[in-house]
């Protein structure tokens, strides 16, 4: 016989897993749709592997998560929003074979949805609080599954009140592959009048911020740019490249010892020079780049590369470039990274006492800049990008998804020194 206080006691029981339901704390209700209208956000566009076994398969593809097999894979999904308040979370998916569960995690809370079948579909997985504005990150990670694959996921699905204002994430298809690498950022020099030959400058990656396929240039002028990458774990180099003019190719005049030059494709062409070095995070290294016409129609670009590690000046190379009759123009910094796997990790670094030599002889001390950043930050795909002053150096910083941006076209300036490079100009390699 059923009493009231039975009814109250179920009663009480239904709200206790409704309640666990919504926090995670539990295993899954059946699932249902979201309690509100919902935004998708492209896993192709917006998703990293952030953690991945020894031989894990997952990856992301156009069509977003897939070939997701391993427990210990981590894939992590970033947006940004504009508004506190009540957040929904969800995805979209199918099982590829048999019955799987997921966990879903976001500011420390995780939840747990159980996926059948073949269809792709909406699951609702819970909701959280949202007491700060800026970026999110959305954790996934498999529990068990019965086939091989955990599911097939194309998109994170979120709603409620925190999603009502400005929310950022990558959101046009044809340049995920720009979005994924993040938001390459740039120092634009304030420059003298004059013919200039020579650009010198100094440049300082901090202890761990020497990420995978990060490229920090030193030396970018209007037809080139020289710098320091990290092209994997056993390999770091010095690069010096030059465009081709829109009339001839750059050739080679003359290189330094093991250095490789040869042609570059891809982002534009021209010649491109580097020299494997095992550059440290935490050491100043010091760049000096030449540019000037060669009479004949050309002009001839030169640059050395100074390691305290070693003592002395390297030749990395000089290139010609034809039909151009100009000294160096365009004075400019960036840093980028080159992977789109890799755009997850943050970036930073320093530059610090430039100079620039005039053809008369005359040294001037580069002193401000222009932040400015590429279609990545302009069309608003990603906002972790930020320039400034620091303890007297330029730096700049980009990806990790850090909430601390610096809107495009601030100008900055820091004290000048005074200290004019010493170098014998004429004894260079």
């Amino acid at each position: 016989m059923w009493t009231g206080k039975t009814f109250s006691f179920i009663g009480i029981v239904i709200f206790v897993a409704l309640l666990c339901y919504q926090t995670g704390n539990t295993s899954p209700l059946p699932p249902r749709s979201f309690p509100e209208t919902t935004i998708a956000i492209p896993l192709a566009g917006n998703g990293y592997i952030t953690q991945m076994a020894l031989g894990g398969s997952a990856e992301i593809t156009k069509n977003g998560l897939s070939k997701w097999a391993d427990m210990s894979s981590v894939i992590s999904i970033f947006f940004r929003t504009g508004k506190t308040g009540v957040l929904h979370i969800g995805f979209k998916a199918k099982a590829i074979s048999g019955n799987s569960t997921v966990k879903i995690s976001v500011n420390e809370t995780d939840f747990s949805v159980n996926l059948a079948g073949s269809e792709n579909k909406s699951w609702f997985a819970g909701t959280v609080a949202i007491s700060k504005p800026g970026y999110i990150k959305v954790d996934l990670q498999g529990i068990s599954k019965t086939g091989t694959c955990f599911a097939d996921v194309s998109d994170l699905l979120i709603g409620g009140s925190a999603t009502t204002g400005d929310i950022v994430f990558a959101n046009d298809p044809e340049n995920f592959y720009w979005s994924r690498r993040g938001p390459s950022c740039h120092l634009n020099y304030t420059i003298p009048h004059g013919d200039k030959e020579y650009f010198y400058s100094e440049l300082t990656v901090p202890e761990g911020e020497d990420k995978m396929s990060s490229y920090f240039m030193a030396n970018g002028f209007g037809e080139g740019y020289m710098g320091i990458q990290v092209n994997s774990p056993t390999e770091r180099r010095v690069l010096f490249s030059v465009w081709d003019a829109d009339s001839g190719k750059t050739t080679l005049v003359r290189k330094g010892e093991h250095v490789i030059a040869q042609g570059f494709g891809g982002e534009g062409t021209g010649g491109q020079s580097y020299l494997v070095f095992n550059w440290k995070a935490g050491t100043t290294y010091r760049f000096l780049t030449h540019g000037k016409p060669d009479g004949a129609g050309n002009t001839i670009y030169t640059s050395w590369f100074f390691a305290p590690e070693a003592g002395n000046w390297k030749l990395i190379a000089s290139w010609k470039r034809p039909n151009t009759h100009t000294y160096l123009t365009r004075f400019h910094g960036f840093l980028e990274n080159f992977n789109p796997d890799e755009g997850y990790q943050e970036r930073k670094a320093y530059w610090s006492n430039q100079w620039v030599r005039l053809a008369d002889g005359t040294w001037t001390e580069v002193t401000a800049f222009t932040f400015t950043v590429d279609a990545t930050g302009k069309n608003k795909q990603r906002r972790d990008y930020a320039g400034g002053v620091e303890n007297g150096k330029f730096f700049l910083r980009m990806d990790g998804f850090f909430n601390e941006n610096v809107s495009p076209g601030t100008g900055f300036s820091k004290p000048a020194t005074g200290q004019k490079p010493v170098i014998d100009l004429e004894a260079l390699p």
